[in-house]
């Protein structure tokens, strides 16, 4: 089966398309660092932040209609979109929209996915797209959304589902679909705990990447027979998608990524781990993803900041940054950072050293502080002499430690009640 002509499609299709993000989750897996901020808000690659890679996506495949749905803890996420998505011209009707919950339907905060774009019927009506393209907010890839709505048109299809191939033992924690030689999904089914192989890959697993295509007449047609559906939780995965599958025609298109020579890069950023270990991949000398890339760039909000600085020469207190990404604003004063990741305005006193680590902003690190395989949330002040990420034991009774060993550290277990959502 041919899948989706290559080339880009910033034509009609694209222009014709409003694209609605998912962004109001929690993000409960990601523990301490969405106390404060939804997940697509969490800082990520030491200047963006999640939701930076679907919008940029959006602007890049030129689709210049978005709306992005919002509800737990936004304020950080809708601050980060008016200061950095606010260019689009809307005389040539570009907006990048919040959509919060706003009960504009019913009486209740977003119950689904499903049910959070059925409260905004009015306003999609409004725009008159002839395609939604529904994304989450809460993924880290690259992708040109055109060649999947040409793959949507071209198969006449009612719905298509954008999806990945993982390995059979990872697919429990994924939407996964059953697929026929021609792509066509057969059934759906929302993290089985005995996941169906691929045909041909005993394997491999096709899962969900949960962005979805629809024809925006049979998604009105669908919402609102769901909206009536007492006893469905009004979630796409658990509840619309099943039920369309045997009446209509729902299609798979396989993520290729944008460079058709290597790997396609997906990352479901969900857990700690998982967050520690995406930033830290793209410290390599050649990371799967490349954002050093002047022809997919990834937009986003930052502030303007001085260039890093590394102070001191003495044997005992040089400031130094090996195999790391140091980002503006960052001083390093006579400490050493290794293999780390360092996000804008992070301090780093005289002989600290810092390794295998995940710096937000605004963090200080005291002097002759020793920080290994953490993640240290916005905002903090780590004391001077303090050890983390040598003591596992010791590390638990303070900090919040992973099965894997990252330290994950938030103000609020050093006593420094910040409160704050930027």
């Amino acid at each position: 089966m041919k899948i989706a002509t290559q080339g880009r499609y910033v034509s009609k299709l694209t222009r014709d398309t409003l694209a609605l993000i998912m962004a109001g989750g929690r993000g409960t897996r990601l523990k301490h660092l969405t106390l404060w901020r939804a997940k697509p808000a969490v800082p990520f690659g030491g200047k963006f932040r999640i939701i930076d890679f679907p919008l940029s996506n959006c602007i890049n495949s030129g689709i210049r209609r978005v709306g992005v749905l919002t509800q737990y803890k936004a304020h950080s996420l809708i601050r980060h979109i008016q200061q950095g998505w606010g260019f689009q011209r809307g005389e040539f009707d570009e907006f990048v929209e919040l959509l919060p919950a706003q009960q504009r339907i019913e009486t209740s905060w977003y119950a689904g996915t499903a049910d959070a774009i059925y409260q905004n019927l009015d306003i999609i009506r409004n725009h008159h797209p002839e395609y939604v393209l529904v994304l989450a907010g809460d993924h880290i890839y690259k992708m040109d959304y055109g060649p999947m709505l040409a793959h949507h048109v071209e198969q006449d299809a009612d719905l298509t589902i954008g999806c990945i191939e993982v390995p059979i033992k990872d697919a429990k924690g994924y939407g996964v679909v059953t697929v026929a030689e021609d792509y066509r999904i057969t059934k759906f089914t929302e993290k089985p705990e005995h996941p169906e192989p691929m045909p041909g890959h005993r394997n491999i697993s096709l899962a969900s990447m949960g962005i979805y295509v629809f024809n925006t007449s049979f998604l009105y047609e669908q919402l609102i027979k769901d909206a009536d559906t007492i006893a469905s939780s009004h979630d796409f995965g658990k509840d619309v998608i099943p039920s369309v599958i045997n009446k209509y025609k729902v299609v798979a298109y396989p993520f290729r990524g944008i460079d058709q020579d290597k790997p396609a890069y997906w990352r479901d950023v969900g857990t700690v781990d998982a967050f520690w270990k995406a930033n830290l991949e793209l410290i390599g000398i050649t990371p799967e993803l490349n954002l050093y890339d002047e022809k997919w760039p990834i937009w986003t909000y930052q502030e303007q900041l001085p260039p890093a600085k590394f102070i001191f020469d003495d044997d005992d207190r040089r400031g130094v940054a090996i195999d790391s990404m140091v980002s503006g604003g960052c001083i390093i004063s006579g400490a050493r950072v290794l293999h780390s990741l360092l996000f804008s305005h992070v301090r780093v006193e005289e002989r600290a050293t810092v390794e295998d680590s995940v710096i937000m902003p605004d963090v200080v690190i005291g002097a002759k502080a020793r920080i290994k395989k953490a993640i240290i949330d916005r905002g903090c002040r780590i004391p001077a002499k303090m050890v983390i990420g040598e003591n596992e034991e010791e590390d638990k009774e303070r900090f919040h430690v992973t099965e894997e060993g990252v330290v994950l550290i938030i103000p609020e277990m050093l006593g420094q009640n910040l409160h704050h959502v930027r």
